[in-house]
């Protein structure tokens, strides 16, 4: 393999990397890759969590299988790049060069992988005394395996497509993320034998049982067909495997060079996103002497990026085990479903447009539905008055009614502008696809800046009032403008019309058609310029009250803690006294708890049912606290490598709808865990969980709207009712 040249390694990855001069550093940080490790590992502890309903518990191990893998693919992928570069690199937050960190990390996962396989065997233990058991194909007895043999025939014999390696049939592709059965031959020529899935057939198999459900998986039934597969041949062992490839694409590069747009451009790069670069080996079994030392050769792997584990490699059909069992059954296996509520604030019999002219809102996503955003577009799109919508799109659903209701309004003649980030990661062909559909309807569709990722949540609604006033109505979310995601991750959106909100969201939207970065807005803040300076001199300012013996405080929610410039003013503030919060579910670079530097800091992580999304930039007590929400996480990419967007909540109402979430989050006991300063997390010591509380309450709150609008209305009835009897 060619080693690269420092100059084609994406400039992004250097960002967090000092080249050439090893530096010291700070006691306070630790490494990236390691804290995004204990991450998942807390998500792993939530299928160990005896307390979760149990096919609930095998979501959260196949969530951890799932992330691990695509932890491989972008942030390993990335790592090793680096190794390929000639001048000595070193991460600036650990002093690790890329080899060591590679090290340490699949140091790691052999032992996360050792809990993955603990975990599962327990779940599926317990599953089967629940009367669903999955087998592997050698605890199959004699009626299972003719059952799976004949299966075999009639349902998956026409779709296999094995191949046999020799000096005639070279080693092929292994596709990223597949899994194969690989199969040790007997033969002078040939040595192996190589089986992708045939992804035309069911993955689960449901076997005949006395005994409950029992099921097993397709390559095992595969691998234990080889014999007649490969009936020409002696067959001395199989196993089964999956290789992780480097998916971390420099999607920018190359596209001064090329004569077409962008959008052709992304479709060649995810051509390419399977043939990267092998970064790891998963297999069922450990193997052979004689294959592992040719998958070895093959793949260019070292000793330590191959992993063994009896768990599934693919573990993506857990989502599918529900529709095995009863509906009771699944009701005893699985949580207790919720609707999201509609938000007691907004009357839904009336229209959302004229409503959001008169006040703000601000809706909590999962807890309150996304049902409001998607018939504001809608009304929208059907609303003589309404001139332009426009909007930026991250992720979008397969199947979005927003989408729609965007089509329909560039189909009814509306101005709709859409800024779709082609390069959003993994949904990237989606993207490429609503283009289409978006252009096809008349829409104009912007990709985005060359050299940022615009990752902001905003939406403007132009239309003409009377006496042909302009009014203004902006949206801005923490994120979702997908309807799958925003019931399960938790966000806010904010609704207004205010005036200046509108007219830094008009701004925003012609700095975005011109790709200029700028800093001309009134109250929004915009990355990469803004939002950064913004939050250090926010912090600086709680410094300052801090010496003036005023009441200060600082608090975070966010996704991640990466930023260097960020954490280094807040060990500035934890020096000077100022008592800082962060609660953060995924990475922390900052390690609390250090003394002189970070003992005045406090970095708690919520892992529960729904994934926490919102960001939230707190500064002041918790009663009196200046907030900002935003799109952005205290990251280096989101603060100078992405288009985000932070706005302050003004309206007292809103502000307190946001510190009582707070309260209620850091009320937590069931899910909440606080970093120690040695890197690791304590365990939970109570069973009030802040996600189930706040789901009550937006049940408890659309119970008492209901209630309320029904009294109205009776008493209405009532009105008429005395009004009819005094009619002569």
């Amino acid at each position: 393999m060619a080693k690269k040249s420092i100059k084609t390694v994406d400039k992004k990855q250097l960002a967090e990397y000092k080249i050439k001069t090893k530096v010291k550093t700070p006691v306070y940080l630790q490494n990236r890759e390691l804290s995004w490790l204990k991450f998942n590992e807390r998500v792993l502890d939530q299928g160990k969590n005896s307390d979760n309903p149990l096919l609930e518990r095998m979501n959260f191990t196949s969530i951890f299988s799932s992330n691990l893998q695509e932890f491989y693919m972008v942030r390993v992928g990335s790592i090793t790049d680096l190794t390929l570069v000639k001048e000595t690199v070193y991460d600036n937050k650990s002093g690790m060069t890329p080899r060591q960190q590679i090290d340490a990390i699949n140091k790691e996962c052999y032992r996360l992988l050792k809990i993955q396989e603990k975990t599962f065997k327990e779940i599926n233990d317990k599953l089967s005394k629940r009367g669903l058991t999955y087998l592997m194909g050698s605890e199959l007895n004699s009626k299972q395996k003719k059952y799976v043999h004949k299966y075999m025939e009639e349902n998956v014999m026409p779709f296999l497509a094995p191949q046999i390696i020799n000096p005639h049939h070279p080693f092929p592709h292994l596709e990223n993320g597949s899994i194969f059965v690989i199969v040790r031959l007997e033969d002078t020529d040939t040595t192996l034998g190589i089986i992708p899935m045939p992804p035309r057939c069911k993955r689960i198999i449901k076997l005949p049982s006395d005994e409950g459900v029992q099921y097993t998986l397709l390559e095992q039934i595969i691998q234990l067909e080889v014999k007649s597969i490969f009936s020409m041949y002696k067959v001395k062992h199989t196993n089964i495997i999956m290789v992780t490839r480097n998916a971390d694409l420099d999607v920018i590069e190359g596209t001064d060079e090329i004569g077409d747009d962008f959008r052709e451009h992304m479709k060649r790069i995810l051509k390419k996103r399977t043939r990267l670069a092998p970064v790891r080996l998963v297999s069922e079994r450990p193997l052979s002497k004689t294959v592992k030392a040719y998958l070895k050769q093959k793949l260019m792997l070292r000793d330590n990026q191959l992993f063994t584990t009896l768990v599934p490699l693919d573990m993506s059909y857990c989502a599918d085990l529900k529709d095995l069992v009863s509906e009771k059954t699944r009701n005893k296996l699985t949580y207790k479903p919720f609707t999201p509520q509609w938000p007691a604030e907004l009357d839904p019999d009336k229209s959302i447009l004229d409503q959001v002219s008169h006040r703000d809102y601000l809706i909590s996503y999962p807890y309150e539905s996304f049902d409001p955003m998607v018939k504001l577009v809608q009304e929208a799109a059907n609303d003589v008055d309404v001139l332009s919508i426009r909007i930026t799109l991250y992720r979008l659903a397969d199947q979005s009614r927003l989408a729609e209701a965007l089509i329909a309004a560039a189909e009814n003649g509306k101005d709709v502008t859409t800024l779709l980030e082609l390069r959003a990661r993994f949904d990237e062909g989606n993207n490429i696809q609503w283009s289409q559909r978006f252009e096809e309807a008349g829409a104009k569709v912007l990709y985005g800046f060359e050299n940022y990722k615009v990752h902001s949540k905003v939406c403007l609604i132009t239309r003409r009032k009377r006496h042909g006033q302009i009014q203004r109505i902006t949206q801005f979310g923490t994120g979702n403008y997908h309807e799958v995601t925003a019931k399960l991750y938790t966000d806010f959106a904010y609704f207004t019309s205010n005036y200046a909100f509108g007219k830094d969201a008009e701004e925003f939207f012609r700095n975005m058609a011109l790709e200029n970065i700028s800093d001309n807005y009134s109250l929004m803040c915009v990355a990469p310029m803004q939002i950064k300076n913004r939050v250090i001199a926010n912090i600086d300012d709680q410094i300052n009250k801090k010496m003036q013996g005023l009441p200060c405080g600082i608090f975070f929610k966010t996704n991640s803690v990466t930023d260097v410039d960020i954490i280094k003013h807040l060990v500035k503030a934890n020096k000077a006294g100022v008592k800082t919060i962060i609660l953060c579910r995924g990475i922390s670079c900052l390690k609390p708890g250090i003394k002189k530097y970070t003992d005045n800091i406090k970095v708690v992580s919520i892992v529960g049912r729904l994934l926490e999304h919102s960001r939230i930039y707190g500064f002041g007590p918790i009663d009196n606290m200046k907030i900002y929400l935003s799109s952005a996480d205290l990251m280096t990419r989101n603060m100078d490598k992405r288009v985000e967007v932070a706005w302050p909540i003004l309206k007292d109402d809103l502000r307190i709808k946001v510190q009582d979430y707070i309260i209620t989050c850091l009320r937590d006991t069931s899910k909440l865990r606080e970093l120690q300063f040695d890197g690791e997390y304590t365990k939970p010591q109570g069973d009030f969980d802040a996600q189930i509380e706040l789901i009550k309450e937006s049940y408890q709150k659309s119970a008492e709207e209901a209630e309320k609008t029904l009294r109205s209305k009776e008493k209405k009835a009532g009105f008429f009712r005395r009004l009819f009897r005094r009619t002569p």
